[in-house]
């Protein structure tokens, strides 16, 4: 396996690292993108992705990972094609494929005989079945006759350096039984953990959209229970520190301004919607939706009720929005909660200084000092580590700050309001 050639189709934030280990285990590997500034920063040994890790690796395997724009030279190249693309949901959150089945038109174009083609992308249970195979087959070339198809859903956490990606475990599932172990061969020759081959390539395709579902729906659960613990004066952290004393069956999950990137906050609609094209309706899942869709607005209406209190308004008040990335410590805007509560913001007249020490370029602060001085109301919208070690009770008082929303639940709530500052969480 090692002696082969690997085409990973998009250098995005799993094609890139997985680029990166195969070249590590001595494939030849070319990476193929649309986009030219990520081709040639490659080429460079520059990662685009502001990642500690893929920073190092994409230097230090600079020249072993063949960056191009050009399809044919890396698929017609390779005896193993990985797919990588985004499949994200369009404006009526319905599956968008599009740039799946481009890269399946790529691939048929160059496909050529005992070729592996793997689909890492997420998406819905019969998608390779139903879509990805005729368009392939489009070649003339016949799927487990001349050609191999599987399916292994990508397994990565940005930022997270106990689960890297040669250590979390994976599962697969392929149209054929001998396509099946050619992709299991593949992947044990790149990582150190558990494969587990599934019977179908449709179980291995719920796989992942199941595993996000799971935390949409619990995370749906915590900030409706923040939202109702408001009302009835009873801090949720406390009474989910109480639960997790419980030795099982029981499973904490904390309450947020709204979850996002590109897997919780998309993967229940592929769910939803193949579910809907057979006949059923996921209420369940739609209404674990709307509730996490409903918290960046929650966040506003904390922010106007602690204004009130100064007989301010969101229009004539000096806020500092923290944060734009959807989780700490990453650069990763995707479907971030910050972006809606910026949006619902500016709808409601307000102007707010914003600074993301990972985002600077959409930043209008330069920094924390810059955006929290005189500050009516911040809001703490993602909780970097920048953010939870600089704003101390102190900090905060000694800057003007006259009120906060702390919608992660990260700042010290007991010294804040010594202060005499207005402190508000998410049911804390």
């Amino acid at each position: 396996m090692a002696k082969q050639t690997v085409a990973i189709i998009g250098l995005g934030y799993v094609g890139l690292p997985l680029a990166c280990l195969c070249a590590r285990r001595n494939f030849k590997v070319y990476g193929f993108d649309i986009d030219e500034a990520i081709v040639k920063a490659t080429n460079s040994g520059k990662s685009h992705i502001a990642d500690a890790s893929l920073v190092k690796n994409v230097k230090a395997l600079k020249g072993k990972i063949i960056a191009t724009t050009d399809a044919q030279k890396a698929i017609s190249n390779a005896d193993v094609v990985v797919v990588c693309v985004p499949t994200p949901i369009d404006e009526n959150k319905l599956p968008d494929l599009k740039p799946l089945e481009s890269a399946c038109r790529s691939i048929a174009q160059h496909l050529h005989k005992g070729q592996l083609i793997i689909i890492e992308s997420t998406i819905y249970p019969g998608t390779v079945r139903e879509i990805v195979k005729p368009i392939l087959e489009k070649s003339g070339l016949i799927s487990e006759k001349d050609f191999y198809l599987a399916h292994c859903p990508e397994r990565i956490d940005p930022g997270n350096k106990k689960w890297v990606l040669e250590s979390i475990p994976r599962v697969l599932g392929g149209l054929g039984g001998k396509g099946t172990k050619i992709a299991e061969k593949f992947y044990n020759s790149i990582l150190k953990s558990e494969i587990l081959v599934l019977s179908s390539i449709e179980c291995a395709e719920a796989v992942k959209v199941v595993e996000n579902t799971f935390r949409d729906v619990n995370i749906a659960f915590v900030n409706e229970l923040a939202k109702s613990f408001d009302r009835l004066g009873i801090d949720v952290l406390e009474v989910i520190k109480g639960a997790s004393t419980k030795p099982f069956g029981y499973m904490p999950f904390y309450p947020g301004p709204g979850v996002g990137g590109h897997c919780i906050s998309v993967d229940p609609y592929y769910l939803i919607e193949r579910a809907k094209q057979k006949g059923f309706e996921h209420e369940f899942l739609m209404l674990a939706r709307k509730i996490n869709d409903s918290m960046a607005g929650h966040v506003v209406l904390l922010a106007e009720s602690a204004l009130q209190k100064s007989d301010k308004t969101l229009q004539n008040s000096n806020i500092a929005l923290l944060g734009l990335a959807y989780k700490a410590n990453v650069d990763d805007m995707r479907e971030s909660p910050a972006l809606h509560i910026l949006q619902l913001l500016k709808s409601k007249g307000a102007s707010p200084k914003i600074f993301d020490p990972h985002i600077m370029e959409k930043s209008n602060c330069a920094s924390i000092d810059a955006a929290i001085k005189n500050a009516d109301c911040i809001i703490l919208a993602t909780h970097h580590k920048e953010f939870v070690s600089a704003l101390t009770a102190q900090k905060l008082k000694s800057m003007g700050v006259k009120a906060v929303i702390d919608a992660r639940n990260c700042l010290d709530k007991s010294a804040i309001t010594a202060k005499g500052i207005i402190y508000k969480g998410i049911g804390h």
